[in-house]
């Protein structure tokens, strides 16, 4: 609201600083400062209402040191982290933008499903909370909506030589011309276009791209429809692996939080240079255009997941609970979509698939066992991964630390495949 107020001020009043709304650079730090002053003004307000009305946790019995200590501590801190991304972002961020009204869609639904889930949970009494289906419904719900406007939307494209474009056969939603490199003192031109495609960008690999269509590329005349199928298969699936494995992450103080912090600057760091055509020409990456927007978006989503860790530090004053680990796993989902980087995820989310992977190897292991010698099994002490840990008398907070640093082992990783190819 903001950005469009003093456009409107500059355009008609020349009012002096008020473009600097203008500058996605000026809007995103801001939007760092003013998610963190919400999550560290209001938290601690929230935090005692919380306590009022007794949303405590209550804590299954697992055999782990400082476990007890933990009973009664407040949950549904994750409307923490929901106000201090959906308020600095819609005050900051264009609202005619399709990335962001996709990003704010995201935040809003997740939370209304992790706090429904941590609502009956808590209020009624009823430790199972949501069912299984009905959230998992809600996240393919989410992924239906995102793969589908992706499809559809003439605001969705990326930029490629008008000629590539054409030969491919691609959606051409704009052509334009843009100048080329002086040869002899004589200008030359290039066409352009902005294409609606399926395109997504491969890490590691020297020509960097991949069109989901060629999975289909056999079908003949039906390829294009069960090119948009498999598309939106491949976004639900995304959104809703990523979004319960930040759940299942979110078992010791800080760890959620601090790992999806570190995750959000990666992503913001895509988000910028895909947004801009220069850097985005010399990294040869994908040029998309208005993802320069979801910079001032991640800025929010950063500075929501430090300030949470303000109160969610060991030891712990509140629990993010369904509220606030599935709804930063699905915006990291669908981030990592918006910017054609899904295929990184299991580099940039590395922490958040070994967990994942540590319960779904636990599980079928232990009834491997059973169906083979009677009895179940165990690879690990016990899953999640950092359970595994604490049970090897680790201390939550060395593990904590531990995984944050392979986090940003993984982020680094992360950003320099825009030049390892």
């Amino acid at each position: 609201m903001l950005y469009h107020f003093f456009e409107y001020i500059d355009t008609y009043y020349n009012l002096p600083g008020a473009g600097l709304f203008q500058y996605i650079t000026f809007r995103a730090a801001f939007g760092i400062i003013l998610s963190l002053m919400i999550s560290l003004v209001f938290g601690g307000r929230i935090i005692s209402l919380l306590k009022r009305l007794q949303v405590g946790e209550t804590v299954r019995e697992l055999g782990l040191e400082g476990q007890k200590e933990k009973e009664g501590t407040p949950t549904m801190g994750g409307i923490i982290i929901l106000l201090a991304i959906l308020v600095p972002c819609t005050l900051l961020a264009r609202l005619d933008n399709v990335y962001i009204l996709l990003m704010l869609f995201s935040t809003i639904w997740l939370g209304l499903i992790g706090g429904a889930d941590d609502y009956i949970k808590v209020f009624l009494k009823n430790k199972d909370g949501l069912s299984g289906k009905t959230k998992v419904f809600g996240q393919i719900f989410l992924g239906l909506v995102v793969g589908v406007t992706m499809l559809v939307s003439n605001d969705v494209v990326i930029r490629m030589p008008l000629e590539e474009a054409r030969s491919a056969g691609y959606e051409v939603v704009k052509q334009y011309e843009i100048p080329l490199p002086k040869v002899n003192d004589i200008s030359r031109m290039t066409e352009m276009a902005y294409v609606k495609t399926t395109l997504t960008n491969v890490p590691f690999f020297k020509n960097n791209n991949f069109d989901y269509k060629y999975l289909v590329g056999f079908l003949g005349d039906n390829a294009d429809l069960w090119l948009s199928v498999i598309f939106v298969l491949i976004v639900i699936f995304i959104v809703t692996a990523v979004s319960n494995a930040a759940n299942l992450t979110d078992g010791i103080d800080g760890l959620a939080a601090g790992t999806s912090a570190v995750i959000g600057v990666t992503l913001g760091i895509f988000a910028y240079v895909s947004g801009n055509t220069i850097i985005a020409d010399y990294l040869n990456i994908f040029y998309i255009p208005n993802s320069a927007e979801l910079v001032v978006f991640s800025s929010c989503f950063i500075g929501a997941c430090i300030g949470f860790l303000w109160h969610n530090s060991y030891p712990a004053k509140v629990f993010m609970g369904d509220t606030g680990s599935l709804t930063i796993g699905g915006i990291i989902g669908v981030l990592a979509i918006l910017l054609r980087k899904e295929l990184l995820i299991p580099i940039l989310c590395g922490i958040f698939v070994a967990e994942n992977l540590s319960v779904v190897l636990q599980v079928s292991y232990f009834k491997y066992t059973k169906k083979k010698y009677g009895e179940g099994r165990r690879i690990f002490r016990m899953s999640p991964l950092h359970h595994h840990f604490q049970k090897m008398g680790m201390h939550e907070s060395k593990i904590v630390t531990r995984f944050w640093i392979i986090g940003i082992l993984l982020a680094i990783v992360s950003v320099i495949t825009l030049k390892i190819r």
